[in-house]
């Protein structure tokens, strides 16, 4: 490729986590989003950084089979998502190795021959959004950048979100929308609305008023969500789970045929694995350290009518503080992962099973090292597909000692 040449041609090898396809010219690597594995495009360069050159896609020269037409008017704009241009079936596929090439390359170890996918609907699953606002317009920003991307609708969001959402638009034409605000998220069970607002400054209590004659089945408290068997309270600051097809099958599978004496449960949010464990161990120890959930956690604890010890504290200071080996240990960490104290400190417990829920394949990599490093052996690794039309991968790893 020469220097002065502006737009080039290359094809496509693979897709690599992010959403951008790998391609090679002239020995250099090649970035480029919206494409697919075995696609002749043509691109522009768009920035070189340590050897990786990033392109923009100008046009489909040659398109693979598996392409189709993304089915939002905003995709490509919109940073929310990746993969609208593959049917889901080649989604699935290309997550699936995009997880044992990061397996591979990160975490220098090779995935089990199966690594099984759990899927479902791949449209309408968000039950938490987030909008962004830059005065009457409202949106989600654009792909790498501050800049917002003005919506009317979303098709990865529930029918109630997008409800939500054309109320919010009509409310930021009204006079009474207060400008400072520079998000809003909503999250729902389809029944409740319930509204975070995040701005310069609190807004007032009148505004709360204005939401609850506005948005649809607006509360303006906590919200009661059923999964897995469960009502579960969660409060505005409290993390829950955002595919609500998919909820039920995640927990089925994280916690899969584990019984026994006594059951940790990491970064346990507002109990959405403690609960169900509280029926299968004699003793179930919730850690979380955020003091919402751990509050929600409680309270759902009490109201299911089970017994659930809550420990509000980090999963650090908490393994730190363990004399015995659980018979499980259960842990859904932030995209940071476990990280390099927790691992060890495990490694020296030496629990009987341990099983991580982890949202990034480069740090469940970095993580599972030191853990078969001591003798464990995973079980079964399943993904599951939480965020169909985007690169986020969901893996479940079960490992025994």
């Amino acid at each position: 490729m020469a220097e002065s040449q502006t737009n080039f041609e290359l094809t496509i090898e693979k897709l690599v986590y992010g959403g951008e396809g790998l391609g090679r010219v002239e020995g250099r690597v090649v970035f480029t989003p919206y494409v697919l594995p075995g696609e002749r495009v043509q691109v522009t360069p768009k920035q070189e950084k340590g050897g990786l050159l990033r392109t923009e896609l100008r046009q489909v020269l040659a398109p693979a089979e598996g392409r189709a037409d993304p089915r939002c008017p905003y995709f490509g704009r919109c940073g929310g998502c990746h993969y609208q241009h593959a049917v889901y079936e080649l989604q699935l596929e290309a997550k699936r190795s995009i997880l044992r090439e990061t397996l591979r390359r990160v975490g220098k170890m090779e995935a089990p021959d199966e690594i099984a996918i759990v899927s479902a609907e791949p449209w309408g699953y968000r039950n938490r959004s987030q909008f962004h606002l830059a005065g009457a317009a409202i949106g989600y920003l654009e792909a790498h950048s501050h800049k917002l991307c003005p919506i009317a609708q979303c098709p990865i969001s529930s029918p109630r979100v997008n409800e939500t959402l054309k109320a919010l638009l009509a409310m930021t034409r009204d006079a009474r929308w207060p400008r400072f605000v520079r998000s809003v998220e909503v999250f729902t069970n389809e029944t409740e609305t319930q509204l975070n607002v995040l701005g310069d400054r609190p807004v007032a209590r009148r505004f709360f008023e204005w939401c609850s004659e506005a948005v649809p089945g607006f509360v303006g408290g906590p919200l009661d969500y059923q999964a897995a068997g469960f009502t579960y309270r969660v409060s505005g600051a409290s993390f829950f789970q955002v595919n609500r097809f998919l909820i039920d099958d995640l927990v089925r599978t994280a916690i899969g045929d584990a019984a026994g004496g006594w059951a940790v449960d990491l970064y346990a949010g507002v109990g959405l694995f403690s609960l169900p464990l509280a029926g299968r161990f004699l003793r179930v120890t919730a850690v979380e350290s955020g003091a919402s959930a751990a509050s929600d956690l409680r309270f759902n604890a009490e109201r299911a009518g089970v017994t659930v010890e809550v420990s509000q504290s980090s999963t650090e200071d908490f393994l730190k503080s363990l004399t015995a080996a659980p018979d499980l240990v259960l842990a859904d960490p932030p995209r940071t992962g476990l990280g390099r104290a927790a691992v060890a400190r495990l490694a020296e417990l030496k629990p009987g099973r341990i099983t991580i829920v982890a949202c990034d394949p480069a740090t469940l990599a970095r993580d599972l090292p030191g853990l078969l490093s001591v003798g464990y052996r995973i079980q079964k690794l399943t993904m599951i597909d939480l965020f169909p039309q985007t690169f986020h991968i969901e893996t479940v790893a079960e490992l025994s000692a």
